[in-house]
C-alpha cells in the first residue's frame, strides 16, 4: 500500500518533476500549491503555509512532506525591504508548515534549501562542505540559513525527521533566470568574450536533484542530516558554454578575453557582482550524500544538459 506525500511548490520548476516522478513511482502524491491548473497529479491550492485550517485536510495521513516552495533569489530585487519579504516566505512560512507537519503526524520533513546558505564563492578555497561553518551573504541565503536553524530545533523538540539538501545552479528542461539567459545568447550564435575562463563550478540536473530528494525521502540515514546536491562534475564557464551550445546543437563563438579585463570593464558598466559569479569559482562536495546514502547523480552533465533540449 502507498503512504501519502506532500510535495509543496508543485507548480514549480523542481516540485512539477519530482511529483510527477514519485506518481511514476506508485506514491500517493499530493501537490500544494497557489495554482489549480492540470499537472497530471492530485493538487491542493492553498492561499498560505501558516494557514492551519487550510492545511488541516492535505496533511491528514501524510508521512513525509518535501518542501520545495520558496521566494527565490532575486538578482535586482525592487522591494524596499527584500530580508523581511525573503523571511516571510522562506523562513516564517517554513516553520509554521512543519510545524503544523509535526502536530498531524508527519515523520519526515525534507527541505530544499540552498547552496547560498553556504556562502557565494569558493574561489581560493576548498569546495563547500555540508556540515562546515556558512557564511550567507544575500537576503536569500540568510533566510534559508534561517528557516534550517528553526527546522533543526523542531527536529529537536517534536522528533520529526528533518533532512536539509542544499542543491546549486538547477538546470533543465524549462530553466529560468541566469542559466536560461546564458542559452538564449548561445542559441543566438553571437561571439561571446568566455573563451578563456578558468574557474569551476559546480551544478546539479534537475533529475539529479529529484533523484537525490527522491533517496532522501527513504533512507534511514538521511534523518537530520544535511547533504549538498551536484553532479559531480565541475565546469569552467567556458566549458559550460561549450557544453550547451554542444547540446543545443549549434556552434560555440567564444572570444578567448582574458578574465582581467573582462573583470575591469564590468566594474566600469556597473556589472562587477555579475561579473565576479561568472568568473569565479563555486564548488561543492557531494560525497556525503554517496558515503551515507550510497547515492550517485544517476546522470552526467552532458546527459542532464541534453535533456534541457530534447528536440535537438
Amino acid at each position: 500500500m502507498s503512504r501519502k506525500l506532500v510535495v509543496t511548490g508543485a507548480s514549480g520548476f523542481v516540485g512539477r518533476t519530482l511529483a510527477r516522478r514519485l506518481l511514476v513511482e506508485g506514491e500517493d502524491v499530493l501537490g500544494l500549491c497557489r495554482s489549480d491548473r492540470e499537472m497530471g497529479f492530485p493538487v491542493a491550492t492553498v492561499p498560505s503555509f501558516d494557514d492551519a485550517q487550510a492545511l488541516r485536510l492535505p496533511l491528514n495521513k501524510a508521512e513525509v512532506i518535501v518542501h520545495c516552495a520558496a521566494r527565490v533569489h532575486v538578482m535586482q530585487d525592487t522591494v524596499e525591504d527584500p530580508l523581511s519579504v525573503f523571511r516571510q516566505v522562506n523562513r516564517d512560512m517554513t516553520l509554521a508548515l512543519a510545524r503544523l507537519a509535526a502536530e498531524n503526524g508527519v515523520k519526515r520533513f525534507v527541505f530544499l534549501s540552498s547552496i547560498k546558505v553556504n556562502g557565494e564563492s569558493t574561489s581560493g578555497r576548498n569546495p563547500f562542505q555540508p556540515d562546515e561553518n556558512v557564511f550567507p551573504e544575500d537576503p536569500y541565503g540568510v533566510s534559508k540559513l534561517e528557516a534550517e536553524q528553526g527546522l533543526k530545533e523542531l527536529a529537536s523538540e517534536t522528533g520529526m525527521e528533518v533532512v536539509i539538501i542544499r542543491p546549486p545552479l538547477v538546470y533543465g528542461q524549462g530553466v529560468k533566470g541566469n542559466f536560461a539567459s546564458m542559452i538564449r545568447l548561445v542559441g543566438k550564435g553571437l561571439p561571446l568574450p568566455l573563451g578563456a575562463i578558468s574557474n569551476k563550478r559546480s551544478l546539479v540536473a534537475l533529475d539529479n536533484l529529484v533523484d537525490l530528494i527522491i533517496t532522501c525521502i527513504d533512507h534511514p540515514a538521511a534523518a537530520n542530516q544535511v547533504f549538498l546536491a551536484a553532479d559531480g562534475e565541475d565546469l569552467s564557464t567556458t566549458e559550460l558554454l561549450r557544453a550547451v551550445a554542444g547540446a543545443m546543437g549549434k556552434p560555440s563563438r567564444l572570444v578567448p578575453v582574458p578574465e582581467g579585463l573582462l573583470l575591469a570593464g564590468a566594474t566600469l558598466l556597473g556589472k562587477k557582482a555579475f561579473a565576479q559569479r561568472l568568473l569565479g569559482s563555486l564548488q561543492v562536495d557531494s560525497s556525503k550524500a554517496w558515503n551515507l546514502l550510497g547515492w550517485a547523480p544517476p546522470l552526467s552533465v552532458e546527459e542532464g544538459l541534453q535533456q534541457c533540449f530534447p528536440n535537438h
